[in-house]
């Protein structure tokens, strides 16, 4: 008569576990864990009261339930009793305040962001069946644990970021506390502080294993004895990411993953794979011997998501990225021993990662570049033959469609750099094309990508630009830590110019679009070159000032750690570096701008505020400088109706054949669309 919840059946089927309520209309309902075995009639095994559960606490109806493996545990949710509300005062009695308080670990904002979640948050606590015994494993203070072998290994780890939760606002990254558990015993034991890295579990549950940012190094722990071993240091291995160019410690390449037993683990740098010894006493292994000399970065491709290891003895699968010609592959390779990976299937395309049938050798896979559609094909796992099983490419065989060429140049500071060139399929080098130039950071390496036409929420359509005549021009930017706005022109102005030097440019007709970080860059150049004959800036970041105390609404997170570490790559405070605030904020250089500029930002954009857009249109509105602004009211960082997708991109195509191609300005430009006529009148 009661409720039941969150029926789990173990492995094998021959155990099930539940929650029941007896009492189906209470409002605050209390539930039980039930286990039931053999065929047995349910008993309890867990219930509120007991001495495990901290006081004040309940079984959750909100956790999962989850057997071990070997069926020898469960694992389900616990946490403080739900609050219930005073309904002796009225709801206009009640006032609506929030307080924020200065230390507080977690920043009011994403308390409310999170606030639906965080209501249903629940602590794992362990019941193991054949000892009869209870444990609470996780709780408020320390509240994150992983297990290893399925929930078989006897020790988890706990961890918990709590006490530098603050820090985090600013840093954009965590610290962390990290504990081992013992599921037998429930005892707890800290084994890090501070740590930078929050750590893993090998499969089996032997090592514990982190990269350290700070020193660029993979660590492993033994759980068995306790001694903690340095794999590498940077002298020795290259484990970072090579190219970072943000004011911040590098990422990893990452791992490949473990190998039976946890014998070894395969680390990848920016090329190879490496087999290292966890216990660092045997040298570690370049296995696929050649990719850092040819360049080819390879990464294992798992294609049974089931397998719990790599296993070294048997033929695997690579996925292959060809950095000089930018085209993929599929590779084999035993890994047991060094020999550098057999090409499969490689060349001018771009390959996504395949799928394998889980009873046989056959694989579907997609092969595309600029031109070709990405069918799926039908192959087995030597690709010597394939079936094409869909015909995407007969929907653009009357489109004009375009190809792409990789470029290259060297930047005003002397670094080389690439990107891309799409032009119409008719192109004549005789002739002079509108250009539009379209950036983000780097893209040379999508070369080979498919572009599906459509009608984008935040950047042009380039086949619609190309069937219209004009060429996209896609330039790679390096940065400078302090100095993004320089270092986009750095970049992005002598492209353009090697354009230009070709004869195949209307040097009259260059327009620029970015979104987001390229709508702030191409709001900067705008403030540097007068080349542009027209911008488009979507949701742009203009004064680095106030964006930097702002809110990220889409997460609750304060904006400061992207300045400090992250994309904006100033590198410092706003108190540590004014000048350099100053410097890449076009809003101080608006006078400058000769340009003219659509702006397009949404009133309910949760990455970028919108008060940034306004500062932008009303600067130039201010200045008399000819600038429009859409705002798609209601909408986040970018139109999601299709309608307002479709409209941004008829407003943009508009504003760019006017000013690129001599078009009749349209009477949105030209008289404005008032409120009052809002809702009758597109001028389109």
């Amino acid at each position: 008569k009661g409720v039941i919840k969150k029926a789990t059946f173990n492995k094998t089927g021959d155990k099930i576990a539940f929650l029941y309520c007896p009492d189906k209309d209470s409002t605050n309902t209390q539930f039980s864990l039930y286990l039931a075995e053999n065929n047995t009639r349910a008993r309890i095994v867990a219930d509120k009261g007991q001495n495990f559960i901290p006081k004040g606490w309940v079984i959750s109806e909100n956790g999962d339930i989850r057997f071990s493996e070997n069926s020898e545990r469960i694992f389900f949710g616990t946490a403080p009793a739900p609050m219930q509300k005073d309904t002796t005062v009225l709801a206009e009695n009640r006032p609506d305040v929030q307080i924020w308080k200065w230390d507080e670990g977690v920043q009011y904002t994403q308390q409310v962001y999170n606030k639906e979640k965080d209501l249903k948050k629940t602590y794992t606590a362990v019941y193991n069946i054949s000892g009869n015994t209870l444990f609470q494993l996780a709780d408020k203070e320390i509240p994150h644990l992983i297990t290893a072998d399925e929930g078989n290994a006897p020790i988890a780890l706990l961890s918990t970021n709590q006490p530098y939760a603050t820090e985090q606002m600013w840093e954009g990254r965590n610290r962390y506390d990290i504990y081992t558990v013992n599921l037998q015993t429930g005892e707890r034991r800290q084994i890090k502080k501070a740590s930078n890295s929050n750590m893993q579990l090998a499969p089996k549950g032997t090592y514990a294993y982190w990269y350290c940012v700070q020193d660029s190094s993979w660590y492993t722990y033994s759980l068995a004895n306790g001694k903690e071993y340095r794999l590498i240091t940077p002298t020795t291995f290259a484990a970072w990411d090579e190219d970072n160019d943000v004011p911040d410690y590098p990422s990893p390449h990452g791992l490949a993953g473990w190998t039976a037993d946890d014998r070894n683990l395969l680390i990848y740098d920016r090329y190879d794979i490496w087999k290292f010894d966890p216990t660092a006493e045997v040298a570690p292994v370049n296995l696929t011997v050649n990719g850092r000399k040819e360049q080819l970065s390879y990464r294992l491709i798992r294609l049974d998501k089931e397998e719990k290891f790599i296993d070294i003895t048997k033929s695997q699968l690579l996925q292959v990225f060809n950095e000089k010609t930018k085209g993929s592959g599929y590779y084999s390779a035993h890994l047991s021993a060094p020999k550098a990976p057999k090409a499969l299937l490689a060349g001018n395309f771009m390959l996504k990662t395949p799928v394998k049938a889980k009873y046989s050798d056959a694989v579907i896979y997609t092969s595309e570049t600029f031109e070709q559609y990405p069918d799926i094909r039908l192959s087995d796992l030597s690709f010597k033959k394939s079936i094409q099983l869909t015909h995407g490419e007969e929907q653009q065989a009357n489109l004009n469609w375009g190809t792409a060429e990789l470029v290259s140049w060297i930047s005003l500071d002397g670094t080389p750099l690439e990107g891309v060139v799409y032009k119409p399929k008719n192109f004549d080098p005789n002739k002079k094309y509108p250009v539009i130039v379209n950036f983000y950071e780097r893209n040379s390496e999508t070369l080979y990508a498919y572009h599906m036409p459509e009608p984008h929420r935040s950047t042009i359509d380039y086949h619609f630009y190309t069937s219209n005549g004009y060429i996209i021009f896609n330039p790679d930017v390096r940065y400078v830590d302090g100095y993004p706005g320089e270092s986009c022109f750095n970049c992005v102005m002598p492209g353009i110019t090697s354009l230009i030097a070709k004869g195949y440019v209307n040097e009259k007709a260059i327009g620029a679009q970015g979104h987001s970080w390229g709508g702030y860059q191409v709001a900067y150049l705008a403030t540097r070159t007068n080349l542009f004959a027209a911008i488009e800036s979507g949701a742009p970041v203009v004064n680095m000032f106030s964006a930097y105390g702002g809110i990220r609404w889409g997460s609750g997170l304060n904006r400061s750690f992207q300045y400090e570490h992250g994309q904006s790559r100033i590198g410092g405070t706003l108190w540590d570096s004014p000048l350099q605030y100053m410097e890449n904020s076009p809003l101080f250089t608006m006078d400058k701008v000769e340009t003219p500029i659509l702006i397009m930002h949404n009133d309910n954009d949760g990455h970028v505020p919108w008060y940034q857009g306004i500062e932008y249109f009303v600067a130039l509105k201010r200045l008399q400088k000819p600038v429009w602004l859409l705002n798609y009211t209601g909408e986040v960082h970018w139109p999601m109706r299709l309608a307002n997708r479709i409209d941004f991109q008829k407003r943009m195509f508009q504003f760019f054949q006017h000013y690129l191609n001599k078009q009749p300005m349209p009477k949105w430009m030209d008289e404005g669309v008032p409120a009052v006529d809002q809702e009758f009148e597109l001028g389109y």
